[in-house]
This record gives structure tokens, sequence and C-alpha cells, in this order.
């Protein structure tokens, strides 16, 4: 398998999506290699419908408050891994999908790792299809990770 030297990690911020960061963590620190984690702030996010609505103003402060929570996001749930790869931390504001697949393209990304569901939890209208998209835009390889379920309790059946 080639070594996957460049790793882009997107993340929501969510329970779910920490599973698609650490999987590009702990493929980075066994090849060597560096993660960028990207965190994208959707228009409707910032209670903004239209990108011609988005000011400048807006964008500082938005941008301030989540560099804050992705920085927190990572060193909370990320500290126990060995300190041996390089991670780099990343907000933009736009549409996800598209912002994903460019940031892949300009870092000359080898690997887009990321999680299958994310904020929504099981349901699939947000991250699920953010996540078909990249895979379906992006022009590097991608590898969605289903984060675990808990196991469902199955009523017994009596015969």
């Amino acid at each position: 398998m080639e070594q996957k030297k460049k790793i882009l990690a997107p993340t929501d911020l969510s329970e779910l999506s920490k599973v698609g960061v650490r999987a590009a963590l702990e493929m980075a620190a066994a090849q060597g290699g560096e993660v960028v984690v990207l965190h994208v702030i959707g228009y409707t996010e910032v209670h903004v419908h239209d990108e011609a609505f988005y000011t400048e103003s807006l964008a500082a402060l938005v941008l301030k408050e989540r560099h804050k929570l992705l920085e927190e996001f990572v060193s909370k749930n990320f500290a126990d891994l060995p300190p041996r790869v390089t991670i780099r931390q990343e907000v933009q504001v736009g549409v996800p999908y598209k912002r994903i697949v460019e940031k892949a393209a300009t870092e000359g990304a080898d690997l887009i790792i990321m999680s299958t569901h994310g904020r929504t939890g099981l349901s699939h209208v947000l991250i699920g299809s953010v996540t078909e998209k990249v895979v379906q835009h992006a022009s590097c390889p991608v590898l969605s990770i289903r984060p675990h379920e808990e196991p469902r309790h199955q009523e017994a059946v009596a015969l």
C-alpha cells in the first residue's frame, strides 16, 4: 500500500465525526505523515442563506470562535495519540463538500478520511450527503468510515 503523507480529515466537531479524525491521525502516525483537520462552517450555520449576504466581519467572529472549538476538539479527543504526527487545523466557511474537495486539491492531499455520519447522527441528511459528494468530486481517494453504533437490542420472539 502506498504511503499517505498528507491526509485531510474533515470534521463537524460532533461525537460521530471523531472516528474519521482518529483514523486519519493513526494512519499518519504509522506512516510519518501530516493531517490537516478541516472544519467547514456552512453558510446556514452562520444564519446566512446566500453567499451574497456573507460579510467579512461576520466571518471574523465565526472563524475565531470555531478555531477555538476545533482546537478544543482535537486536544480533548486525541491527546492519547503519540505526538509523532504533524497536525494542522483549519476552519473555513462555505459549502462543506466543495471546501473539502478544494482543500484536498490545494494541499495535494494523498487521502481524505471522514466519517459517514456527523452532527445529524444516523440521519443521512447532512454529513452523509457531504461524504457522498466528497467521494464523487475529490481528485484523491476518500476513505469513509462508519462510526460504531450502539448494538440494537432485539426483542425475543416467542415461538
